[in-house]
């Protein structure tokens, strides 16, 4: 947001709640879906699109999208959400539709349909919040839970020799040439928030052109999944997380970049992507269990 130039004994606008938060949100403290709605809120503001705009929710924690979000909803069955958004885009093409999911429900009980949806080029938007876990339904391992990290279904930490490694869903969609722009970006600090900010308008941006699916991943935290104080997630984010997933765009057909591995933009991110990623130096511990370094 850009502040208004004071004038001479005026105050400066700092900080203003986008009309398009309803409500305050009630997530656990130091989760990153309030951050990833306000870059939401903020960019369908600024474009002017909140009365046109239809949200499809997930299941999982980022099915409360709806509570906070002063838009349109529709509510999809787990891992629907890119099928019914599908739905909804061919029904209201003159709408902009965007789901808003994690990463259980997309990366898992979702395959399926965000690769159907992806490979159709359908003119939805998604932001996948990718927090390594399963959130709501108490810690378990995800798809994008990374090597060695204990879960409360992985209590001795991931081991890729059974459970494989994790999923680059965002790398793996921008090969398809229905998607049109795909990135990966971060809350892991106010710097990187603006990245996110930018990420996202694009990918409206796009769907507004007409030009196929746009996907921007957001990685985010989980302290109660993890174990870990809000203050401890964050490092652990902008350390182990973004060393396992390179940050950057991978594709945007519509300005000619091609798919491939970005240029690192966070701390300590690796182009060799999170399946060369070597297990976190300190791993999060279980929720409510107290595990040895």
């Amino acid at each position: 947001m850009t502040a208004p130039v004071a004038q001479a004994g005026e105050g400066r606008t700092i900080y203003r709640r986008p009309s398009l938060l309803s409500n305050p949100t009630s997530y656990c403290p130091g989760c990153g879906h309030g951050i990833v709605h306000r870059v939401i809120a903020e960019v369908l503001e600024e474009l002017e699109l909140g009365d046109r705009t239809i949200l499809v929710g997930s299941v999982g924690c980022s099915v409360f999208a709806y509570d906070y979000l002063a838009l349109d909803a529709v509510e999809s069955p787990h891992g629907r959400a890119a099928a019914v958004a599908t739905g909804v885009k061919r029904v209201r093409p003159d709408r902009i539709v965007f789901t808003y999911q994690g990463d259980g429900d997309l990366a898992a009980i979702g395959t399926a349909e965000i690769v159907h949806a992806a490979a159709r080029g359908e003119r939805i938007t998604v932001i996948f919040v990718n927090n390594g876990i399963y959130g709501m339904t108490g810690g378990q391992m995800a798809p994008t839970t990374l090597p060695g990290q204990r879960t409360t279904s992985s209590p001795r930490g991931r081991d890729t020799s059974t459970a494989g490694f994790p999923l680059p869903v965002t790398e793996m969609l921008a090969l398809l040439p229905g998607v049109v722009y795909a990135a990966r970006t971060s809350v892991a600090d106010p710097v990187l928030v603006g990245k996110t900010k930018a990420a996202v308008k694009r990918a409206f941006e796009v769907q507004l052109d007409g030009k196929g699916l746009s996907l921007v991943e957001v990685l985010s935290t989980c302290p109660v999944g993890w174990g870990m104080t809000p203050s401890e997630a964050m490092r652990h984010l902008s350390t182990e997380v973004m060393a396992a997933y390179a940050t950057g765009v991978f594709v945007d057909r519509a300005k000619g970049i091609a798919p491939g591995l970005p240029a690192p933009v966070g701390p300590g991110s690796s182009p060799g992507g999170c399946a060369a990623a070597v297990p976190p130096r300190r791993p999060p511990k279980m929720a409510g269990h107290r595990l040895e370094e």
